[in-house]
């Protein structure tokens, strides 16, 4: 199975190209949507890609590099991508020059793409009634679909893990093969990389689940993001508070 342990991204910025060795790496270190930035993600750097990098004395894990020094095939084979939430300007303008239908069959036409998915739970009580909510974004940062899920009465953390699964299932479903998860709940995304210990046996079954479904992608990766960043799935799951336990409500563009 190839991961993204094999992805690297370049960003090129007016005559400068930056070089990162993960989606986690760019997304923290690049910092968000930069409209004069162009991402390009590639997988398995060449040995004399990477020599060629280390003899210009780029030996970090994140380096840059002037225009005059690239070469057409120095990064080998790259496609343009988008690990940022797009400006909702952006979002607009797709909106406004390709009807629904065709924008779902642009979006969901090449599953080779890295799709993004964020997710959150919200339990008002903690525990109390709670709802999940996780939206998937194609690869140009555009809504693929924003889902909700009720989760009944349960904590925030079994809330956040019905969220991850909500998200993962519906990705699936749609055949996609790469994706990268972003989440404000710390303990989920390090639980689902297997870093920190299972405690609780209900939380244990939902981690279980999450596994195995990260383990049907070609690629996975999930990082922990601050709350601001997380904002758009934290309303899905707050709204989702309000329906009964296992009623999936999906806002999709192909609908």
């Amino acid at each position: 199975m190839e991961g993204d342990k094999d992805a690297y991204y370049v960003v090129q910025k007016g005559d400068v190209f930056g070089f990162y060795r993960s989606a986690k790496e760019l997304v923290t270190q690049h910092g968000r949507f930069d409209p004069n930035a162009t991402i390009y993600k590639g997988y398995h750097l060449s040995k004399e890609a990477e020599e060629y990098l280390v003899s210009h004395g780029l030996q970090s894990a994140t380096y840059s590099i002037s225009a005059a020094n690239v070469t057409k095939d120095l990064f080998g084979k790259i496609l343009p991508c988008f690990p940022y939430e797009q400006p909702s300007t952006t979002r607009g303008k797709m909106a406004e020059e390709y009807p629904k239908a065709e924008r779902q069959e642009r979006v969901l036409k090449n599953t080779e793409y890295t799709y993004f998915l964020e997710f959150d739970g919200a339990s008002k009580g903690n525990p109390g009634l709670a709802g999940a909510g996780a939206i998937l974004r194609a690869n140009d940062g555009s809504t693929v679909c924003r889902l909700q899920e009720g989760v009944g009465i349960a904590t925030c953390n079994v809330a956040e893990y019905r969220a991850i699964i909500l998200g993962l299932k519906h990705a699936l479903k749609n055949g996609i093969k790469h994706i990268y998860v972003q989440g404000d709940s710390k303990l989920v995304c390090m639980q689902v990389q297997g870093l920190w210990k299972l405690k609780n046996q209900n939380m244990a079954e939902l981690c279980k689940v999450a596994k195995e479904l990260k383990d049907k992608f070609v690629s996975f990766e999930i990082s922990h993001v601050p709350r601001n960043r997380n904002s758009d799935a934290d309303a899905l799951a707050n709204r989702a508070i309000h329906l009964q336990d296992g009623v999936v409500v999906e806002d999709c563009i192909h609908k």
